[in-house]
């Protein structure tokens, strides 16, 4: 009896475990920045948390983030000037396009 009791303890255990991991909801925010060398980094603000990615022959992506309506912010490297876009959706499992960003001088 007491160790029935401890496997069907373990075993939920286990269950709570694997399942809480389920209900994290995260997608992914890509784009392009034109000139390629015109920036260093993007960030990606949602509330108070920011996070910040590089940017790659002028490609950026933010894979698994939480979902929530993002602010993407592009670096420019001097000349040029920075870039924010606004109401980035991140929605479960999708991969958001921000497309072409073009940074003027």
């Amino acid at each position: 009896m007491k160790r029935t009791a401890i496997n069907y303890l373990m075993v939920t255990g286990l269950a709570i475990i694997l399942f809480s991991f389920s209900f994290i909801k995260t997608g992914n925010i890509r784009g392009k920045v034109l000139p390629a060398e015109a920036a260093a980094e993007v960030l990606a603000v949602l509330g108070s948390d920011t996070l910040k990615t590089v940017v790659n022959n002028g490609n950026f992506t933010f894979p698994n983030i939480k979902t929530g309506t993002y602010t993407i912010l592009v670096k420019g490297i001097p000349p040029y000037k920075d870039v924010s876009i606004k109401n980035v959706a991140v929605i479960d499992s999708v991969t958001t396009d921000v497309g072409v960003v073009k940074l003027q001088q």
